[in-house]
């Protein structure tokens, strides 16, 4: 761990504080940018750090009081695009989002789309393990359908992630396709 990815870890936790997952446990929210992390360093063996921290920090300016100028201030540059680059428009209604998602994932840099695969990888295993409270069985084949549409615009970059990627929605599917 370098001084900078623990500054970042340090920011995401204070600015995720009271934010909890959409599952039945409120598991913390900052768990959720931890696995991102650790799927891109400890699975797939992403060691760039820019990228490390983009994936710590990815959901603070979408989900918290978090500026993209503080972001650049505490971390610089780099990291500030890659985490613009995976940041939703809040100000448009959910389903543009969803579509711009799938629409722009192909023009994400090389970084961001690391971090997409792996942001995507999480959260079907949240959504696998702890499904959130009150999604019925059509939310969630939405929801791996999407999942997959944003997906399927970022193959070729990384076989690993990818395969990562595979092996949650098959198994999600099979979940889904079982209950």
């Amino acid at each position: 761990m370098t001084p900078n990815f623990l500054a970042a870890l340090s920011f995401a936790a204070y600015k995720h504080r009271d934010q909890r997952r959409k599952d039945v446990a409120k598991t913390p929210y900052i768990n959720h940018p931890i696995n991102v992390a650790n799927i891109l360093l400890n699975e797939a063996g992403i060691t760039d750090e820019i990228v490390l921290i983009a994936a710590i920090l990815h959901d603070t300016v979408e989900d918290t009081e978090t500026s993209f100028e503080e972001i650049e201030q505490q971390f610089g540059a780099q990291v500030k695009s890659v985490v613009a680059e995976v940041t939703d428009d809040k100000s448009l209604p959910q389903a543009e989002r969803k579509q711009a998602q799938i629409e722009h994932a192909g023009r994400l840099s090389d970084r961001a789309k690391l971090l997409k695969l792996a942001d995507k990888t999480a959260n079907l295993r949240d959504m696998i393990n702890a499904t959130p409270d009150g999604w019925s069985a059509e939310r969630i084949n939405d929801y791996l359908e999407w999942e997959k549409a944003v997906v399927d615009q970022l193959r070729g970059h990384h076989a690993k992630l990818e395969s990562l990627f595979d092996h949650a929605y098959d198994k999600g599917k099979a979940n889904h396709d079982r209950n």
